[in-house]
């Protein structure tokens, strides 16, 4: 086979929430105020990257030059928001509305799967862990690896080469600690299935950030979406935690899975088209019935 005839999967990774367990002097602050209760990693499956980014851009030039959004702070390209790149955090509602309406035209083009761990078991494995080594102190890198492993180790779309692009986690790339992750996670795959997906010459691995890779920018998205769905938030009139499905809806037909590693059997659930994720289902809230 020619190089030019290769089947190149293009897979676009970033997180969500935060790994960490601890505060100064390793005050456990799971699920307080600023401290996420679930850590999510993802990895969207993109068939022409080039093509989405250009849609992605012409999307936020198009924003940025409509009166409407004259102004907004996040549209100023000093504060590194919007005007920079899209990021469903700090982006307004109504741009939101449009991202999420673009990456629905996408269709089959974007197939998203998801790890997701509840961190108040993660802390007690970690506190367990404790009193067999006292020594022992929890790294947030090794929630992050564990979770890379466990994506990139499942059964998913096979490809002659795979093009991996991550995104940066603070000032440190650790290009060399992803690339030992999906190693590992490599090796899962062939002891659990009896084959391989090719050596380290077919997996392209580079990290980079959503203002140089657009993917990145839905990738985040699709993240967003699974993080609403998780993490409660109180609403600020009437005081009463809520999740939100309405955005994990949207991109439910571009889902292929979400592990929920800590729901259910010790294995987790998988989450996907014959078994979707609802907020019955994970956690047992009922709809409102209209009166």
């Amino acid at each position: 086979m020619l190089k030019s005839e290769k089947d190149i999967l293009h897979i676009f990774v970033d997180e969500a929430g935060d790994p960490t367990l601890f505060a100064n002097r390793r005050r456990a602050i799971v699920g307080t105020d600023g401290c996420s209760q679930f850590f999510i990693l993802g990895k969207l499956e993109v068939d022409d990257p080039a093509g989405l980014g250009q849609r992605l851009e012409a999307l936020r030039q198009q924003l940025m030059d409509y009166p409407y959004f004259s102004g907004v702070p996040s549209f100023d390209a000093a504060r590194g928001k919007t005007a920079v790149a899209f990021h469903a955090k700090d982006d307004l509602p109504e741009v939101r509305y449009e991202v999420f309406k673009l990456l629905a035209a996408e269709g089959n083009a974007l197939r998203f799967h998801a790890v997701v761990c509840d961190k108040t078991r993660i802390l007690q494995d970690v506190l367990r862990r404790n009193e067999l080594e006292p020594g022992y102190r929890y790294k947030h890198n090794e929630l992050y690896d564990g979770l890379m492993r466990s994506l990139f180790g499942k059964f998913h779309r096979l490809a002659d080469a795979y093009e991996v692009c991550v995104a940066r986690r603070g000032q440190s790339d650790r290009n060399e600690a992803i690339r030992t992750a999906i190693d590992h996670a490599e090796r899962d795959f062939a002891a659990r299935y009896g084959f391989g997906r090719g050596g380290r010459d077919d997996w392209r691995i580079r990290v980079s950030t959503p203002k140089n890779d657009s993917c990145l920018q839905a990738v985040d998205y699709f993240l967003w979406a699974v993080q609403r769905f998780f993490e409660p938030r109180v609403d600020k009139v009437t005081s009463v935690a809520k999740r939100e499905e309405r955005f994990l809806k949207v991109i439910w037909p571009q889902v292929g899975e979400i592990h929920d590693l800590h729901f259910g059997p010790d294995r987790g659930t998988f989450f996907n088209g014959q078994q979707p994720l609802t907020l019955e289902v994970r956690f047992g809230e009922q709809k409102r019935k209209k009166p």
